[in-house]
């Protein structure tokens, strides 16, 4: 027996319970990780409140960072207590333990700590995704950026900056400002007092930006279009007012010919040499200093529903971890 997060039915942050589960045997593929900590991803909530279906009861959490206490027959590669982050589609990591295809395992290298690892792990590379395949940002580019204060934006706005890119910032509140341009940001639209487009069309003298990262979904994703300079693109990652509802294809060819991408991360990651690249890329970024990895809150698993319920107010900055101590 284990113990773990089980969500039993959608809803708010009360449907998070502690409790025994058994895991399954382990498979000759997998190996049995013992968590040392996990990362908090705005995924984790749309997965409890029904946004992304799954079979209930299910565990949450997508990745998680820990030592190797058990491998499967056909596992080679890896040894008992070597320390492993992961990242899956399936959710499960809210436990004290899993078991894990060790095809997505990758080792820790000493200069990335558990807790850091799991701050910035689906973060970063979900950064990585975003800033190299989804649209491949160049130096002298103009981006515009939600959320700049958040767990992926402080990732993000960083990251683009190293890559030679003015970035417009975009926050829910005043006390996030001066958060943003500590991350990197050049400028910064604080969405409650400003106008988004208003703003990025003055600071761009009526050009526009090339790219737009909009993790809000509904409530932004039409001035976000109308941001973009023509022949850019919108890269739309998130849902965190909602999803986006359907729209007239034909509006990309009026406002531009711009270009639509939908991306997760998951699928940039899928082929083992790809996430091995990924990682590789990420861990480097973080241990040369490129990137800073902020850690504002740690929560024992046990009071996830307090991390969710904290998260969601949209009051935080940088990055949520659970941890097991």
């Amino acid at each position: 027996m284990t113990k773990a997060i089980v969500v039993a039915k959608n809803g708010d942050a009360s449907v998070l319970q502690w409790q025994d589960i058994s895991l399954p045997p382990l498979s000759a593929d997998e190996a049995r990780v013992e968590h040392t900590a996990v990362g908090f991803n705005m995924i984790d909530t749309y997965m409890r409140k029904g946004l992304y279906p799954l079979p209930l009861p299910a565990v949450l959490g997508v990745e998680g960072v820990g030592v190797v206490a058990e491998l499967g027959a056909d596992v080679s590669g890896l040894a008992v207590g070597d320390r492993v982050v992961y990242l899956t589609r399936e959710p499960g990591a809210y436990s004290e333990q899993r078991n894990v295809p060790a095809a997505r395992l990758i080792k820790l290298p000493d200069a990335i700590s558990d807790d850091i690892a799991a701050a910035s792990y689906l973060k970063g590379l979900t950064v990585w995704a975003l800033l190299t395949e989804s649209y491949a940002i160049k130096a002298g580019d103009t981006v515009l950026i939600y959320a700049a204060a958040g767990g992926v934006g402080s990732l993000m706005c960083q990251w683009a900056t190293s890559l030679g890119a003015t970035v417009i910032g975009v926050v829910g509140s005043e006390e996030k400002i001066e958060q943003a341009k500590h991350y990197g940001c050049h400028h910064v639209i604080n969405r409650q007092q400003q106008d988004i487009l208003t703003t990025v069309r003055e600071l761009t003298n009526g050009e526009g930006v090339q790219v737009v990262y909009d993790s809000l979904g509904n409530s932004t994703f039409n001035q976000s279009l109308d941001c973009i300079a023509p022949l850019g693109t919108m890269v739309s990652f998130g849902n965190a007012t909602g999803p986006v509802e359907p729209f007239n294809i034909m509006m990309l060819a009026a406002k531009g010919s711009l270009k639509l991408v939908r991306p997760q991360v998951f699928a940039y990651v899928e082929k083992r040499e790809a996430l091995e690249k990924a990682s590789a890329v990420l861990f480097e970024m973080i241990s040369s200093g490129k990137i800073t990895v902020e850690i504002s809150q740690r929560f024992h698993v046990s009071e996830a529903a307090r991390a969710h319920d904290s998260v969601e107010s949209g009051k935080t900055t940088g990055a949520t971890i659970l941890t097991f101590k």
